[in-house]
């Protein structure tokens, strides 16, 4: 009896697997006023590999944490995000993966958002959490964070 191999499932293959550069646990640091700050970071894929988990954490920095599922919408083609954060704060994202970096954008407030995983390398990656009040024409960093792999 002979066993058929599939195809491993890539990002070019596949769109779904796009954001497994962030699967693993991650240490994280930012710089806020004047100061560097760490945290950590596990992601992990779940319902059949299917969803990201994430699991933030600010602390010893920052009193912070917070949660978010990320899915890839076949029928919508785009990546959708739905965050929430030990603050009480609900927030969701649509986007694509493109140019070499994932972006994630939401419009409130009168403004467009958008979160950037980009420079992604297997051990390391830069995130960024930007505002727009011209449309996207110029951003404003409001979060920036250095991740390295631990595991």
């Amino acid at each position: 009896m002979s066993v058929a191999h599939a195809e491993p499932m890539t990002i070019e293959l596949d769109a779904a697997r796009q954001f497994d550069f962030w699967l693993g646990e991650w240490d994280c640091t930012w710089h806020a006023e004047g100061l560097e700050h760490v945290g950590t970071n596990s992601v992990y894929a779940d319902l059949g590999g299917m969803v990201l988990v994430e699991n933030f954490d600010g602390r010893p920095s920052l009193d912070y944490q917070g949660l978010s599922y990320s899915v890839y919408d076949r029928k919508a083609q785009c990546w959708k995000q739905t965050w929430v954060d030990s603050e009480g704060i609900y927030l969701d994202f649509t986007g694509r993966f493109l140019d070499g970096a994932m972006e994630l954008r939401r419009t409130a407030e009168a403004a467009l958002f958008r979160m950037r995983w980009e420079n992604i390398d297997p051990n390391m990656f830069d995130w960024s959490y930007q505002r727009s009040d011209d449309g996207g024409t110029t951003w404003t960093a409001l979060w920036e964070i250095g991740y390295s792999r631990v595991l």
